[in-house]
């Protein structure tokens, strides 16, 4: 199906409604719609169907990689809306999933009525005059609240229950959308939000999915109320603001991630309108990879006062010393800098000035925020900064914690170059040889090393699936089979100086869709339910997820299964950047021939695809004994 839907779109016609296109050759060029530029380094290639920036993005892939990164779709919504415009009819849905998207759509609706009569309570209830007060208080603009469709829950313990079982839903359809409480002895039930600021939670579509709901009672606690999760909101999943900041986002080719949903509304107001909040203290990677869709430059602006940069940092250092506790830190940097190496993006942070949030800074001066935005600093260089704040620089062991505290950090960052630039920078403002802290590192590096070589239990080899009939779906396999192996893999790639596995390692439209999936998955459930996983797929994924889930005859070690991916991956790479080599060198030979400026540009892109695939080679060759 997905093969069929393919066959019938035209790449150059699809990609031509969204970017002017113009022939250049065999081939159509246009300025990337991925990020700016003045001269045009996107490219369509007819022949194979593909396109590629050979630009300062570097994104390229199928139709469906298009409208997915254009529109910030999902791989299901991708093929509804591809297949309808090829007139390709899609497989039934099963009952079960009628039946979930259909209460779905139902809640939907719930809360669609319960905004608009919060909203009306707001505009007209007397009951609602503090509430009104502290908008007014906040200096939020009537267009601000209606773009955000604010409202007011009253007192009382069954008012919004009594008008929306009014309006033909059930009690039981209010609790499964949060807006009701079921008390403990289930013999009754009360309305979550009352006598509070109603605040809409959307999702990228614009659809509300929750609410956030602010006490009006200055001794009132706690401050905020969410709602629960639910067939649609996952705080975990979910960004204030997405729906208002996406185009903006794309355009200035960055986002920043605020706290709190005053400051969204205050940054949007004042027209800043990249900014979203997360939801809940931690920022996830589902949230990033929902960013990553339209900017891959992210900063991180954290507010001092919401629980204090060094009571973070005591909950990081407690957190490496007992990873059995539970803990949610408000800023992990070892997992921010992380973040950054799995999908190769920027983050930043802007520290914001003390006993200032961003809704006080923007309303107050709003200059200074956008430049502080300017000046955000690397991940590790803040907190280093933090680290320096209160040290003592003649106390030799203060000094000593400082290097082992950032060790986690460092050894977090993938790339070699920036690594060794840390450690010398580390050095010059602790005033210590940088080769101490180059060898107190790598000591650390080969302790973990060896642990890992002492945990793996070393079987007899057991022949292998021919990878050369399928290396794609070979691939896949064996990571939905064995979820472990996915950090060893990435952490071999690295030791190689090469970018983690990632959706565009799969050309096959189906496998990056499952394995983007199972990825995103991967970040909050572990083991992931593969019923879960089939909930994130279209119908037509369902047969080609249980055949690749169909356990090999043959159980391999776990050294060997490692070696056996990356091998698969590797020359998976191999071949595509043979491709796009290929396809880049035609591009080069005839912009010398017609005299096109663009020659050197093309030339100096091939000259860095032919050193990556070098890379690959030689990764094969020397670490792989390919």
């Amino acid at each position: 199906m997905i093969d069929e839907v393919k066959d019938r779109l035209d790449i150059v016609e699809v990609i031509s409604s969204y970017v002017p296109l113009q022939k250049s050759g065999r081939n159509y060029k246009a300025l990337c719609p991925f990020h700016s530029e003045k001269t045009p380094s996107f490219v369509v290639f007819p022949d194979s169907q593909h396109w590629h920036c050979f630009g300062a993005c570097g994104e390229g892939g199928d139709v469906f990689t298009f409208v997915m990164k254009r529109e910030g779709w999902d791989f299901r919504t991708a093929l509804e809306e591809l297949a309808r415009r090829a007139g390709v009819e899609l497989p039934s849905r099963t009952p079960a999933q009628v039946q979930a998207e259909e209460e779905a759509d139902r809640v939907r609706g719930l809360l669609t009525a319960a905004v608009q009569y919060h909203h009306h309570l707001l505009r007209h209830a007397p009951e609602a005059e503090a509430a009104r007060a502290y908008v007014a208080k906040r200096n939020l603009s009537d267009e601000t609240v209606e773009q955000f469709l604010l409202g007011y829950s009253l007192p009382g313990w069954d008012n919004a229950r009594a008008y929306l079982t009014g309006r033909g839903y059930t009690v039981e359809e209010l609790v499964k959308a949060g807006l009701l409480v079921q008390r403990e002895d289930s013999s009754s039930t009360y309305d979550r939000f009352r006598d509070r600021l109603m605040i809409p939670i959307r999702d990228a579509q614009g659809r509300v999915i929750g609410f956030g709901a602010r006490t009006l009672d200055p001794e009132g606690v706690p401050k905020y109320i969410n709602s629960p999760q639910t067939v649609l909101f996952d705080k975990g999943r979910t960004l204030f603001g997405l729906d208002l900041a996406r185009r903006a986002i794309r355009h200035e080719d960055r986002v920043v991630i605020v706290e709190g949903y005053m400051d969204v509304m205050q940054a949007h107001q004042a027209g800043f309108a990249n900014v979203v909040a997360q939801m809940g203290t931690a920022l996830t990677e589902p949230q990033l990879r929902q960013l990553q869709r339209y900017t891959k430059r992210f900063v991180l602006a954290l507010d001092p006062d919401t629980a204090g940069v060094q009571a973070t940092l005591r909950g990081v250092e407690v957190a490496r010393e007992a990873l059995e506790q539970e803990w949610e830190p408000v800023f992990d940097p070892r997992g921010l800098v992380g973040y950054e190496a799995r999908l190769g993006a920027e983050i930043r942070v802007l520290r914001l000035p003390r006993d200032q949030d961003p809704d006080d800074l923007i309303r107050g001066d709003p200059q200074r925020w956008a430049a502080l935005v300017e000046g955000a600093m690397p991940v590790v260089d803040f907190y280093l900064q933090i680290l320096l704040e209160e040290l003592d620089l003649d106390d030799t062991k203060a000094k000593a914690r400082v290097v082992d505290t950032l060790l986690p950090v460092l050894r977090a960052v993938a790339n070699p170059v920036e690594r060794e630039d840390y450690v010398q920078k580390i050095a010059r403002a602790l005033r210590v040889d940088a080769r101490a802290v180059l060898a107190r590192l790598r000591s650390a590096e080969h302790r973990t090393a060896r642990a890992r070589r002492g945990a793996a239990r070393p079987q007899e080899r057991a022949p292998s699936r021919d990878v050369e009939a399928d290396l794609e779906g070979h691939c896949l396999s064996v990571l939905l089979q064995r979820p472990a192996l996915l950090s060893q893999i990435n952490e071999a790639f690295r030791k190689s100086q090469l970018e983690p596995l990632g959706g565009q390692d799969f050309q096959d439209v189906g496998c990056r869709a499952i394995f983007e999936a199972w990825e995103a998955l991967l970040t909050t459930e572990h083991p992931v339910p593969i019923e879960a996983l089939h909930t994130q797929l279209p119908t037509d994924l369902h047969a080609r997820l249980e055949e690749l889930l169909t356990p090999n005859e043959a159980e391999l070690a776990e050294e060997q299964l490692v070696r056996d991916v990356v091998l698969t991956l590797l020359r998976l790479r191999k071949r595509n950047l043979k491709r796009l080599g290929e396809e880049l060198n035609f591009l080069a030979i005839e912009a010398q021939e017609a005299g096109d400026i663009r020659a050197e540009q093309y030339v100096g892109a091939l000259r860095s695809y032919k050193e990556t695939l070098l890379r690959t080679q030689q990764a094969l060759a020397q670490r792989w004994g390919w």
